[in-house]
């Protein structure tokens, strides 16, 4: 169905990300798999052509307020090319609304420049050791000396930490025993600080070229100049994100499973079996009409989401939906076109081996499916 989210700037800026890939990603791409990581230099050439500045103060060389569209376009056309641009997608959509919405405007005339020329990588420090989903439960803190804090802690699954020189890290600064979510407090941690270790990068299943890492703070001196927003306010700050970042996910998922639809369909149109095209067959014609129309109901949702999400009326309980929603039908696509594809699916020079690997962890992180359906259930009064 067409889709009528886009004008006209959409489309050239499309035609920008699309040259970009086609030129400075694709043709290295193998490289970037091989060393599990997107090299640096990439990100500040996307710098050179805006991307970077989406969103960000124009004073400090940003585009101002744009449309969360040019992120879909973005990663539309990522999915397209069969590539990742690893944890840029964290940086740009997950991480910076924090700073837009919380730094001060000496922070931002600290940190803004160098985040829109591509020299300040960002990421967020939730997840602990032991604490999953539980963010009320989070154990790393930061206690007053003077004008500074005291942050120690450890936090793990933290996309973006190879690569990040500002990480905002949530850690508690002070304990209520009637609300377990009071007494959170975001911090930024620059890249050098005493104490501030960058652990192993670890090694995942899928998503080989986003950089996940260990972090690790031991007695980390954080000047009270790098608290980000109001101490003790972190939890609602962090509610008031997850309706974009699950938004965020659903797009990933979404788009990844058309990219898997278009590579099976040239696949099989190709592939003989018993002398004849695997697309000759019922069951292939059956099975792809089947992901076509779960890919087309998926991405209707997207659009309705991303439209509220626009206007700021993107409720908790519509992105829940629409992660879940999307999630589900990416596992579904995945597991599907993959078999299509037979044992060649199950090697990794086939795109659908990465596509299928990289699309597990998206019913996960960001909420996983059980407490998305959870949330959902809470809605009907369950």
């Amino acid at each position: 169905m067409r889709s009528t989210l886009f004008g006209q700037d959409h489309e050239d800026f499309r035609m920008v990300v699309r040259s970009f890939l086609e030129r400075e990603v694709v043709p290295v791409y193998d490289d970037w798999l091989e060393a599990q990581l997107v090299p640096r230099d990439t990100f500040r050439a996307l710098a050179k052509l805006g991307i970077l500045g989406l969103n960000m103060d124009e004073e400090y060389g940003g585009s101002g307020p744009a449309s969360y569209l040019y992120s879909v376009v973005l990663w539309e056309e990522t999915a397209r090319a069969l590539v990742s641009l690893g944890p840029l997608r964290c940086h740009l959509d997950v991480v910076l609304p924090y700073f837009r919405a919380y730094a001060t405007a000496e922070q931002r005339r600290r940190w803004f420049p160098g985040v829109v020329t591509g020299d300040l990588f960002t990421a967020i420090a939730m997840t602990e050791p032991g604490t999953g989903s539980d963010l009320a439960g989070i154990r790393t803190s930061a206690v007053r000396d003077g004008a500074d804090w005291i942050l120690n802690g450890a936090k793990t699954f933290i996309t973006g930490g190879v690569h990040a020189e500002l990480v905002i890290v949530v850690a508690r600064t002070s304990t209520n025993p009637d609300d377990r979510r009071d007494g959170l407090t975001l911090f930024v941690v620059e890249e050098g600080m005493p104490g501030f270790t960058k652990g192993r990068k670890l090694a995942k299943l899928g998503l080989a070229v986003q950089d996940t890492a260990e972090l690790s703070f031991s007695d980390v001196r954080v000047p009270a100049t790098n608290v980000l927003g109001e101490e003790g306010k972190a939890f609602s700050y962090l509610g008031r994100n997850l309706a974009g970042e699950r938004l965020g996910i659903a797009l990933g998922a979404i788009t990844a499973a058309q990219s898997a639809l278009d590579a099976t369909i040239v696949y099989v149109k190709e592939r003989e079996v018993f002398g004849k095209p695997l697309s000759s067959f019922q069951n292939t014609k059956f099975e792809l009409a089947a992901v076509a129309t779960d890919i087309e109901a998926g991405r209707a949702l997207f659009d309705k989401a991303v439209l509220e999400h626009e206007v700021g009326d993107l409720s908790p309980v519509d992105a829940a939906k629409t992660k879940l929603f999307c999630t589900e039908v990416q596992a579904r696509t995945m597991d599907r076109c993959l078999q299509l594809f037979g044992g060649y699916g199950y090697m990794m020079e086939y795109p659908i081996a990465r596509l299928y690997a990289d699309a597990r962890v998206t019913r996960i992180y960001g909420g996983t499916s059980e407490v998305l359906k959870t949330i959902i259930s809470r809605s009907l009064g369950l």
